[in-house]
């Protein structure tokens, strides 16, 4: 009986792979690599560059394999004191900022979800006339200014707590994946708005809220124009450290670093400076390449999934 049932199963054909696909298939693969190699080399020649001896850097003998191996770079770092103070800035700006904005993003998008709002349809198109239109810099520094909150690191954290474009994205979200219908059953046990956003439409949110955690988190940490406006020398983030000592001619002065070399070789001081500059951009983006993997499963599913309706 086991030989008839065996003899009887149907035999599953191979869908035949035309020539054409396979063509298509290898270009597709080829220019992905492409891009993925013209996005990637830049950070992996930074890492090996500031590992390299600089004189090879300079003279372009550095392609795929560090040369004249060393860590001095990173030394010359770690005892540059403007480095750990940019630090503690940017961390405390970007913690700061991201609690605050989040939390600010997700109750107004809460909010707009909500098609009992009287005037949302008005609030939502004031909100869109400030994606494309502003006051300006210069009015709104002089504004700000008049108001006491030119040196204040709170008002450094405050700007841009809320983006229209993430408001969008979470007011999508909270309609797809909180339905009014939830709503009228919480309410209908005796549940407020409040309580209904914290117990009921948080939990429903994860993938959202770890989306505007990320958007928030890298905006402030590689932000740095609003700090050099608003914030004084020693109150500024790690950005602005970088862009001084990146566009800085004479950073051996601010770090000592003849001193510490014990030589005074203006050739010796300026390849290091070099080595340095390379160190300090590794030092500033590996907190936010540590921050990727943990969020990237919620990068997709936190965007489209608030873009399909029904």
């Amino acid at each position: 009986m086991n030989a008839i049932n065996e003899k009887r199963k149907p035999v599953r054909m191979q869908p035949k792979t035309l020539f054409s696909d396979r063509v298509l298939n290898t270009v597709v693969l080829i220019i992905e690599f492409a891009l993925l190699f013209i996005t990637a080399y830049p950070l992996y020649f930074v890492i090996i560059a500031s590992v390299s001896s600089t004189a090879e850097v300079i003279m372009g003998r550095v392609f795929f394999w560090p040369r004249g191996f060393h860590i001095d770079g990173y030394k010359y770092v770690l005892e540059y004191k403007a480095i750990w103070n940019g630090y503690m800035n940017t961390i405390i700006y970007t913690v700061s900022h991201t609690v605050i904005a989040t939390f600010i993003t997700l109750l107004t998008g809460f909010a707009l979800s909500r098609r009992t709002l009287p005037g949302r349809r008005g609030i939502m198109l004031f909100m869109g006339f400030t994606m494309y239109f502003s006051g300006g810099m210069i009015p709104t520094y002089l504004v700000y200014k008049s108001y006491g909150f030119s040196g204040n690191p709170f008002l450094y954290v405050l700007i841009g707590a809320l983006s229209v474009y993430n408001v969008i994205i979470t007011r999508t979200f909270m309609e797809s994946n909180v339905p009014e219908a939830l709503w009228e059953a919480a309410s209908i046990d005796g549940s407020s708005f409040t309580h209904f956003f914290f117990r009921i439409a948080l939990p429903l949110s994860p993938a959202i809220t770890a989306i505007l955690i990320l958007f928030y988190a890298v905006g402030q940490w590689n932000s740095w124009f609003n700090a050099m406006l608003y914030l004084k020398e020693q109150q500024r983030p790690l950005q602005n450290v970088l862009r001084t000592v990146m566009s800085s001619t004479n950073l051996a002065g601010q770090t000592d670093l003849s001193a510490m070399q014990g030589d005074s070789n203006i050739n010796e001081t300026m390849l290091m400076l070099q080595c340095v500059k390379y160190c300090i951009i590794i030092v500033a983006t590996l907190p936010i390449m540590c921050l990727y993997p943990f969020v990237q499963k919620y990068f997709l599913k936190g965007i489209m999934v608030g873009a399909i309706k029904g």
